[in-house]
């Protein structure tokens, strides 16, 4: 892999060269948005690459809130990873249909969680599936595994943490929802939404971090991150609509060498839908002289 793409992505030719590998794990973490209109569930039983595991982000998630893919407890998540044959000293690499989209928050969960050797697959399966690459249609079987959890809850934020880093402007907020949505400019995809950001949040389009699906290289990481108003040398909490597109921006800060970061996981769904929370319209606030 080239000194200036992430070390946390693999290539399609990596990756084909190392499928059936007995410690690989490769996992379809495929999400898309009603406006994106394609069906995760349809595509991986259409063709996935060879050995794919279906990883549900609906599914695997806390159902006792009403907030979507909210991150699970340690114990649940380490159960459903066992069932799915995955342990935590596995080599993991997931992939979603965009490239760039979805797969890094499960990137993400899964270090949280405490794995150690977890990548991204640059180009996800429409990259994959352009270079007429193999793929299959049965759901692979593996044994259940036994996962052992070692939850970082520091890389996590609450609400009232939240509360306090917008309060305190002790982490910058780095927002990965589209400009129009961030300025208010466009309506929020889910009802029951205000419009607009977090006091002192910069505005970070997940977009702007991958071409064609393919993650931009570290320079041009650096670049984006720091026109956004972000100093990369002071912590960063990430956030987006509902925990998914933040982990983008974590998996580019990461890639960086910046670990003083942490994830929103309610994000607007959840501090947009309360009446309690500081709302900001309009761009970004400069910076002060």
């Amino acid at each position: 892999m080239s000194e200036t793409k992430s070390r946390f992505v693999v290539s399609a030719d990596w990756l084909q060269a190392e499928l059936g590998k007995p410690d690989l794990r490769v996992l379809d973490a495929s999400f898309y948005l009603p406006a994106q209109k394609r069906d995760a569930d349809a595509e991986y039983a259409a063709g996935h690459i060879p050995g794919a595991i279906r990883f549900d982000q609906d599914k695997i998630a806390d159902h006792s809130t009403s907030l979507p893919h909210t991150i699970p407890s340690p114990d649940y998540f380490a159960t459903e990873a066992g069932k799915l044959g995955i342990s935590e000293n596995d080599r993991i690499v997931v992939y979603d249909g965009i490239g760039v989209f979805a797969s890094p928050r499960v990137w993400w969960l899964f270090r949280v969680m405490g794995a150690k050797n977890v990548f991204v697959l640059d180009g996800g399966l429409d990259g994959w599936k352009a270079e007429g690459r193999p793929l299959e249609t049965t759901a692979p079987s593996h044994a259940p595994a036994t996962f052992t959890p070692n939850f970082d809850e520091s890389r996590v934020v609450t609400l009232p943490a939240m509360r306090d880093i917008v309060s305190s402007g002790a982490m910058q907020i780095a927002d990965a929802r589209s400009a129009g949505r961030f300025a208010a400019a466009e309506p929020e995809p889910r009802p029951g939404m205000r419009s607009g950001h977090m006091p002192g949040a910069r505005s970070l389009p997940s977009g702007v971090f991958a071409n064609q699906g393919r993650l931009k290289s570290l320079p041009e990481l650096k670049q984006t991150i720091e026109d956004a108003g972000i100093d990369l040398s002071k912590p960063v909490v990430t956030s987006c609509g509902s925990g998914i597109t933040a982990a983008i921006i974590t998996l580019a800060l990461e890639s960086l060498g910046h670990h003083d970061n942490k994830l929103y996981d309610g994000s607007w769904s959840e501090w947009g839908s309360r009446e309690d929370t500081p709302v900001v319209t309009g761009p970004p606030t400069p910076d002060k002289a």
